[in-house]
C-alpha cells in the first residue's frame, strides 16, 4: 500500500497532487457495481475515498414482506458493510426517495453541499448522457453530478448558506462519468476485481446468493479490458474541469 500520508495517482494515471475521490450515486450498490475495483485502487494508494448514496434504495426489491423504511435501514447497513470491504472511509447517505430523484436544485445543492465538505479532486458519478439510461434516479444523479462541479460548486454565491456551515467553494478537477458510450479512462482491476466481488456481495438484499455473480463480473471487467491490454477493467468518461 502506498504511505498513507501522501497519495499516489501516478499508479493510475492521474495527476500526483491529487488525493481525494467521491462518488455520488442514487442507490446502495450503484458504486460497487459500477466503479468498486476502481475505488479499491484509490484506497490502496493512500487517495480518501468518500461514497455519497443519495437515496438508501428503500424501493428495491420484490419483497411484499418488508416496509420501505425497514429496506432502508437494511440497505444502509449493507452499503456501510460494502464500504468497509473496499476500505472506503466516509458513506454519506442523502435519504432521498428512491424513484423520487428530479435534477432540480434540491438535489444539485445536496450534492454541491458533499463536494464543499470533502473536497474531492475527482468526482465520479453516472453517465447521464448515456442515451437509453433508463433508470430515473440514475439519469437525475448523474445530471445534478455534472451540474455541481461546474459552475456551482466552486462559485460562492450558489447556496451562500453553506459558507454559513463552514463549507468554502470548491473545484473539482475532474469528472469521471461511468455507463458512458465513449469512455476515454480505462482503469486497471486486475488485481482488486476480487475486492469488488466482496464488496458486491455484501449487498445480499440485491445480489442474494450471488453464486454466479463473481463469474458475471469478471466476465464483464475482461471485455472492458480486453483491447486496453489490461486484464480486466472498468471504464469511464473524463471531463477536465481545472487547469
Amino acid at each position: 500500500m502506498a504511505d498513507t500520508n501522501k497519495a499516489n495517482g501516478a499508479a493510475l494515471g492521474v495527476d500526483e497532487s491529487y488525493s481525494s475521490v467521491m462518488i455520488v450515486v442514487a442507490h446502495p450498490d450503484d458504486a460497487e457495481f459500477s466503479s468498486a475495483g476502481t475505488l479499491a485502487r484509490f484506497v490502496e494508494e493512500g487517495f480518501d475515498v468518500t461514497t455519497v448514496v443519495c437515496t438508501s434504495g428503500d424501493k428495491g426489491t420484490d419483497r411484499r414482506d418488508i416496509t420501505s423504511s425497514e429496506l432502508a435501514e437494511l440497505r444502509e447497513a449493507e452499503q456501510l458493510e460494502s464500504s468497509r470491504r473496499l476500505g472506503v472511509q466516509t458513506t454519506e447517505f442523502l435519504r432521498g426517495g428512491d424513484g423520487e430523484l428530479a435534477p432540480n436544485l434540491d438535489l444539485r445543492g445536496k450534492v454541491v453541499r458533499m463536494i464543499r465538505k470533502h473536497r474531492p479532486d475527482i468526482v465520479i458519478s453516472h453517465d447521464p448522457f448515456r442515451p437509453y439510461a433508463l433508470h430515473p434516479d440514475h439519469r437525475a444523479v448523474g445530471t445534478a453530478a455534472v451540474d455541481a462541479v461546474y459552475p456551482t460548486a466552486r462559485d460562492p454565491l450558489y447556496f451562500p448558506e453553506h459558507l454559513e456551515e463552514g463549507f468554502e467553494p470548491h473545484k473539482v478537477a475532474e469528472l469521471w462519468l461511468y455507463g458512458s458510450e465513449t469512455p476515454d479512462k480505462f482503469i486497471d482491476i486486475s488485481a482488486t476485481v476480487d475486492k469488488k466481488v466482496e464488496a458486491l456481495k455484501a449487498h445480499a438484499s440485491q445480489v442474494g446468493t450471488a453464486e454466479t455473480l463473481g463469474e458475471r463480473i469478471r466476465d464483464r471487467a475482461r471485455e472492458r479490458g480486453k483491447d486496453q491490454g489490461v486484464e480486466m477493467a472498468e471504464s469511464f468518461k473524463v471531463i477536465r474541469l481545472r487547469r
